[in-house]
């Protein structure tokens, strides 16, 4: 099935299933998918707000020009996502404990989301934009975040000798996040 330009607004898919398909420039509004299978679902140009899609399942899901406002997002596994032409975006987003390992996120969007726990093992964040988010957790592990923006976020712990941080932009004092690796005090 076909979805275009459609909206589907305070829908409860978790226990009525949505349709399995292509949704292109469609909104979901206040929509529940918890624990659901998209696998293999296309969205493109899509925008889901207010939605509640914690713990679903993404294999081979397409998320082109996604946009993801004010949503619970935690435990997801995006790297099982179909990596060919991935576009999301994330603004006031819950995305605890969600795995972005191996993925090719440059120039992400981050904005007040909460990434605690949040998975970055060798990801590609290079000129991603890490916003007002906290980061409490979240792992970064040869990981490349040359040119990210991290001026804005807080309680990172980053190792620079087994991260790529060339030319990353940092502000006092969350730049102690740096300094972790060395169990130092700082006063």
């Amino acid at each position: 099935m076909n979805y275009y330009n459609q909206t589907f607004k305070n829908k409860d898919f978790s226990k009525k299933h949505l349709d399995p398909g292509e949704y292109e420039n469609c909104t979901f509004l206040a929509c529940i998918f918890t624990q659901l299978d998209l696998g293999n679902f296309v969205f493109v140009e899509c925008k889901f707000e207010q939605c509640n899609l914690s713990m679903v399942a993404l294999p081979k899901t397409t998320l082109n020009d996604v946009y993801f406002i004010d949503c619970k997002l935690v435990g997801i596994d995006f790297s099982i996502c179909n990596q060919f032409i991935l576009s999301m975006s994330f603004k006031n987003c819950q995305l605890k404990l969600a795995s972005f390992f191996k993925m090719k996120l440059k120039a992400m969007s981050f904005d007040h989301c909460d990434l605690q726990e949040a998975d970055f093992v060798e990801a590609d964040l290079s000129k991603s934009l890490f916003i007002e988010s906290d980061l409490n957790g979240a792992v970064f592990e040869n990981t490349n975040l040359e040119k990210a923006d991290f001026r804005t976020a807080t309680n990172y712990s980053i190792d620079p000798e087994i991260n790529r941080i060339k030319k990353a932009r940092f502000s006092v004092p969350d730049v102690i996040g740096l300094l972790d690796k060395l169990d130092i005090r700082i006063d």
